[in-house]
């Protein structure tokens, strides 16, 4: 585990520099019936909230660049290996994938849908992406999981959407002001006049 927060360290120092590009993926999921966060009851009392119908959910499937400060998210109904797919096509349109001028490094656990078969040959045919395996159980390496709490308690906790398709418009909703929140604010220059 101390090897691999070193080579994280060597990577993000190498990211800053601008010698790579550096990316964390990983995935999540949200439902249509609100994730309750910071709520109150009056004691002795059960906490209700009304949802309408059976909660519904939507996978996130997402890449974090920590020099950028930027989430890039995929959604789907589904959590399966050409969902992660999809997502690095949708990585490789965002980045570039041909004459790149500085190697994409991807940063990723063995969950099961990055080692599929399907994911693997997938994975060999992306010539423009290195990956940099997370050991297992070690999510708190992981700095997409950070973006993921982000995401969830301010943007999607305490909200009932109607369905799938709502929720999938509210996740993308929610990832834009997310990553304007992330971006480094320059302070105001006064300018004095003579």
């Amino acid at each position: 585990m101390a090897a691999s927060r070193e080579r994280l360290i060597d990577l993000k120092t190498q990211a800053t520099a601008g010698a790579i590009d550096l990316v964390f993926l990983d995935e999540s999921e949200a439902l249509t019936h609100p994730y309750l966060a910071r709520c109150w009851a009056r004691r002795g009392a059960e906490l209700r909230i009304q949802a309408p119908g059976q909660a519904k959910k939507r996978a996130m499937l997402g890449a974090f660049n920590p020099v950028r400060r930027s989430l890039l998210v995929h959604t789907s109904p589904t959590k399966r290996s050409t969902d992660f797919i999809d997502l690095l096509d949708q990585l490789g349109a965002a980045y570039g994938t041909a004459e790149r001028a500085r190697p994409l490094v991807a940063v990723l656990d063995n969950g099961p849908i990055h080692r599929s078969k399907v994911t693997t040959k997938a994975l060999a045919r992306r010539t423009w992406l290195t990956l940099e395996w997370l050991p297992k159980y070690a999510p708190e390496l992981n700095d997409i999981e950070r973006c993921w709490r982000d995401l969830k308690q301010p943007y999607l906790a305490n909200r009932t959407v109607t369905d799938p398709d709502a929720l999938d418009r509210a996740i993308h909703n929610a990832v834009t002001p997310l990553n304007h929140e992330r971006q480094p604010h320059s302070s105001p220059v006064l300018i004095q006049s003579a």
